[in-house]
């Protein structure tokens, strides 16, 4: 049985992202097939959570080999994304410090339904612990419209680039 929604999606415009893609790019550093963020729509600093979408074309990466005639959208593909966003939140709000922001681990992942292109992935992180400053500890989820497609746990940790 999948947990219930971590926020209300319906109350959000996707239309009109508080934070574009060209805002997220100040923030994380993946480039070109690694983008896995499209547009941040909602931010509660009070709640530490933080909502936004992937909109996938027929362009992804991934569809030419995963799997032929049949593109769907791998987890671990999902699971990034959702650490994207989480990232985005640690790195923009300072939670934790750190060049970058890199997974430390993942718990409790579940893959409800597929995801295919032309689907807007919508996102959803809420920090549930900061540790030491050097960890951030998300329960994420994954949705296609009302549906769940994705749900779990991520260990954010500090990366350095003079590490």
């Amino acid at each position: 049985m999948a947990t219930a929604p971590l926020y209300d999606l319906s109350k959000l415009n996707f239309v009109s992202p508080l934070f574009t893609q060209d805002d997220i790019r100040a923030i994380n550093p993946q480039r070109f097939e690694m983008e896995q963020l499209t547009g941040i729509v909602h931010v509660d600093r009070e709640q530490h959570l933080i909502v936004g979408y992937k909109q996938l074309t027929d362009e992804e990466f991934w569809i030419r080999g995963h799997m032929p005639d049949f593109a769907l959208m791998p987890g671990v593909v999902q699971c990034e994304a959702a650490a994207q966003l989480g990232g985005f939140y640690a790195r923009k709000y300072n939670l934790i410090g750190g060049d970058y922001l890199g997974f430390g681990g993942m718990d409790k992942v579940r893959f409800r339904k597929p995801v295919f292109p032309g689907a807007r992935l919508d996102l959803v992180a809420r920090v549930t612990r900061v540790m030491a400053q050097k960890l951030a500890q998300f329960e994420f989820q994954g949705w296609v419209g009302e549906e769940l497609m994705f749900e779990g746990q991520m260990l954010g940790v500090t990366v350095n680039r003079d590490a």
